[in-house]
C-alpha cells in the first residue's frame, strides 16, 4: 500500500508546486512586465490617489456630469451579474420604462429616440462604457449644467470616442469616466 500511495503523494506535491505556486507566479510575472497597467486593474490616479478604474463602471448622478448605463448591482465589483429578466418579464418592462421616463426628465432638451444602452444593464452590471448616441443625448444637460456651449461638450464627446478594437470588432464607445474627468479639466465648476 505504501507503494502505491507514495507515487500520488509525489503526483499532488509536484502539480501543487507547478500549477499552484510555479504556474501563477510566472504568469503575474510575465503581466506586471508586459502589461504593468492593466495588470494593475487599469487604475486611474489623480493628485496620488485612485479614482477609478477605466474597466468598472461606476455611477454619476449629479447633471454636470455623463451617466452611465443603469447598473443592477450598483456598480459593486464584487457582487457583478445582471438581472436574469428576459424579455416577456413584466418587471423588465416595468423597469425599462420607469428608466425611459427618468431619462426624458433629466434629459429634457433630448426629443430623439432614447439610445438602448441609456436604459438597458449590461450583463456584467459594471459597464464602464456608454454609446456615442448616449454621450450625444446628455450633451445638452451637461452644457447648461457646466455653463458651456453644447458645440463645446460634443467636441470632448468626440474626441473621448473610441472607434472599434481593430477598426472592425465591437461598437465605438466613450468611457464615461475619463469623459468626465476630460469635463473637469476642460470646463471646471465653479465653486
Amino acid at each position: 500500500m505504501l507503494k502505491e500511495l507514495r507515487p500520488a503523494i509525489l503526483i499532488t506535491i509536484v502539480l501543487t508546486v507547478l500549477t499552484g505556486i510555479a504556474y501563477p507566479l510566472a504568469m503575474t510575472g510575465i503581466a506586471q512586465t508586459l502589461f504593468h497597467h492593466q495588470a494593475d486593474g487599469s487604475l486611474i490616479v489623480r493628485d496620488g490617489k485612485v479614482i477609478g478604474s477605466e474597466i468598472i463602471g461606476q455611477n454619476f448622478t449629479k447633471p454636470e456630469y455623463f451617466h452611465p448605463r443603469p447598473s443592477q448591482n450598483m456598480y459593486d465589483g464584487a457582487n457583478s451579474g445582471g438581472s436574469n429578466l428576459g424579455p416577456t418579464n413584466p418587471a423588465l418592462a416595468d423597469r425599462l420604462n420607469k428608466d425611459a421616463a427618468a431619462f426624458r426628465k433629466e434629459n429634457p432638451d433630448f426629443t430623439g429616440p432614447i439610445p438602448a444602452d441609456a436604459i438597458t444593464t449590461s450583463g456584467s452590471g459594471l459597464d464602464p462604457d456608454i454609446s456615442p448616441a448616449n454621450a450625444a443625448a446628455q450633451t445638452a444637460r451637461v452644457a447648461k449644467a457646466r455653463g458651456v456651449a453644447p458645440a463645446a461638450v460634443e467636441s470632448l464627446v468626440a474626441a473621448n470616442t473610441q472607434g472599434r478594437d481593430l477598426g472592425f470588432l465591437g461598437e465605438p464607445r466613450v468611457n464615461v469616466l475619463k469623459l468626465n474627468l476630460a469635463l473637469d479639466s476642460s470646463f471646471p465648476l465653479k465653486k
